[in-house]
């Protein structure tokens, strides 16, 4: 997908000096934020915190303790804590490990859910001394959460109810460019991407967003680039934040991690990683293959939304998923929503987030 806007920025550049791409449109100053800084931006407190995992990663995590003073009825007043995944912009250092080694690199959702979740859960349950929380999980969120919650009854005890957006478990349906990284042979893969970090934020990407995308006609080119590869839904996307968007997106990941959606695309089933060998899934799982993750062994109350125009989360995807949900207590599919409009989408307060303010407020 960033290779695709790339080439659309090199074209940009050409006739950039001689106006053929109109003017830009006025630039954000969240463009050049950090995640508390964009917070501040609109009104509200803000705290940062270092979650340390069991095996070393340190977890950038954010946190919005209360809504805005003399706000009225504006804000519903939950705290609200922002996680993220070892590998991204936020959580790239380890106690024992740097970032330049391979090691660093050595995971996939697998350990995501295995370590980072917990640890931030965990953090989050002491600092606040509730007993349960609520979690909202996007796209590999979601994946995160049913791997975590199937697989570890002691952190699901923890979970008020899981509020999943465009869920992903199985990619048998998906027919995003993206998964067509199933048939490219393991060699070739690690030959072009290397064994480290995968599309990791740079200055290229703010460049893209704040010299490119943001000229009229040149964010057609780019909203067309975003949605071959998420699904067509031009009329919800706000081009105007293009800058902010690709300022913070994307925020990197592990090559291992896309090796281990290219496994799961190729099977069609949710299970570990594969690590190659039944030697080297016997050092890792104590058996020959790749143990599977069963979704139906959660017991969280779980609230599901998916777009009817998701080529990454396909309907046909959802529809396997749902029937394995032994708790689901509320699925809505909204039909022209594509991946991205879960969090981008321009009418996805009344779609959905009030759905979510009101249900957390019924617990």
């Amino acid at each position: 997908m960033w290779l695709l806007l790339r080439v659309a920025s090199l074209i940009s550049v050409l006739g950039m000096t001689h106006g053929l791409f109109g003017k830009l449109a006025p630039e954000s100053p969240e463009a050049h934020m950090n995640v508390s800084q964009m917070i501040n931006y609109w009104g509200y407190p803000s705290e940062e915190y270092e979650v340390v995992t069991e095996d070393g990663y340190i977890l950038g995590v954010y946190r919005i303790p209360y809504g805005k003073k003399n706000s009225e009825n504006i804000d519903a007043g939950y705290d609200v804590w922002l996680g993220n995944s070892r590998g991204n912009t936020y959580s790239r250092r380890n106690l024992y490990y740097s970032p330049d080694s391979a090691e660093f690199w050595a995971f996939s959702f697998d350990e995501m859910a295995k370590y980072d979740l917990p640890a931030t859960i965990d953090f989050i349950v002491e600092k606040t001394k509730q007993e349960k929380i609520h979690y909202v999980g996007h796209s590999q969120g979601t994946t995160i959460g049913f791997s975590a919650f199937s697989t570890n009854p002691t952190l699901a005890d923890k979970i008020k109810r899981f509020y999943a957006l465009a869920p992903v478990a199985t990619l048998k349906y998906a027919e995003s460019p993206l998964v067509e990284l199933k048939h490219i042979p393991l060699f070739l893969l690690k030959l072009i991407f290397g064994n480290k970090n995968f599309l990791p934020h740079n200055f290229f990407d703010q460049f893209l967003g704040t010299e490119v995308c943001s000229r009229q006609f040149l964010d057609h080119l780019c909203s067309n680039a975003l949605f071959i590869f998420c699904g067509f839904d031009r009329q919800n996307l706000n081009t105007s934040r293009f800058d902010i968007y690709l300022a913070h997106n994307p925020a990197g990941t592990s090559v291992q991690d896309i090796l281990h959606w290219g496994q799961a695309a190729k099977s069609g089933i949710f299970q570990a990683f594969n690590w190659g060998s039944p030697y080297q899934n016997m050092l890792h799982y104590n058996q020959n293959t790749p143990p599977f993750y069963n979704v139906s062994d959660m017991t969280v109350p779980i609230a599901v939304w998916n777009g009817g125009n998701d080529i990454l989360a396909d309907p046909r995807d959802i529809g396997i998923l749902l029937p394995q949900l032994r708790n689901l207590v509320y699925h809505k599919e909204i039909l022209p929503y594509n991946h991205l409009d879960f969090i981008w989408g321009i009418n996805a307060p009344q779609e959905l987030y009030n759905e979510i303010v009101s249900m957390m407020a019924k617990d």
